[in-house]
């Protein structure tokens, strides 16, 4: 385990790294798979100002284009209780909060279907042969793997 002067140096890098997805995202229009390789460059920045104005410009956010959430500046980190889509009942009602998987072919899936952070979604039918899901998101019924509904965080 990290010694508390490790720990904190991880959870300053932790939310460099998601700040910086963060903005590259909202302000420079990078899609959610593009941000990762360029906010591992940008995290290394030592600038506590400049980290803290850009979560200022950002008006604080709480969580980066993934769904993970971000520390503030004394390292404090609020975890959302959610639950894997997967998980969920037939009839469960839930939105999507975040992603487990954050490799760009898993969120290149998720565009190309229209899943997306904040969508609300029904759980219409489960597949008792593999355990694959039908949902509807908005007026469109989706059919999703268990690899991929076990890869949506919702709430």
């Amino acid at each position: 385990s990290l010694s508390s002067s490790g720990a904190k140096k991880a959870l300053s890098i932790i939310r460099k790294h998601r700040l910086w997805e963060t903005f590259l995202v909202e302000k420079l229009n990078f899609t959610w798979d593009e941000v990762h390789e360029v906010a591992e460059q940008l995290e290394h920045v030592e600038s506590d100002k400049l980290v803290d104005q850009l979560d200022l410009f950002l008006s604080f956010p709480k969580v980066d284009p993934h769904g993970d959430p971000i520390p503030d500046k004394n390292g404090e980190l609020v975890e959302e209780h959610s639950k894997v889509l997967s998980k969920l009942p037939v009839n469960s009602s839930c939105v999507c909060v975040g992603v487990k998987d954050s490799s760009p072919s898993f969120l290149k899936y998720l565009d190309k279907n229209g899943i997306a952070l904040g969508n609300r979604m029904q759980i219409l039918e489960k597949e008792e042969f593999d355990n694959s899901i039908h949902i509807q998101i908005q007026d469109r019924r989706l059919h999703l793997s268990h690899l991929i509904a076990s890869n949506l965080y919702v709430k």
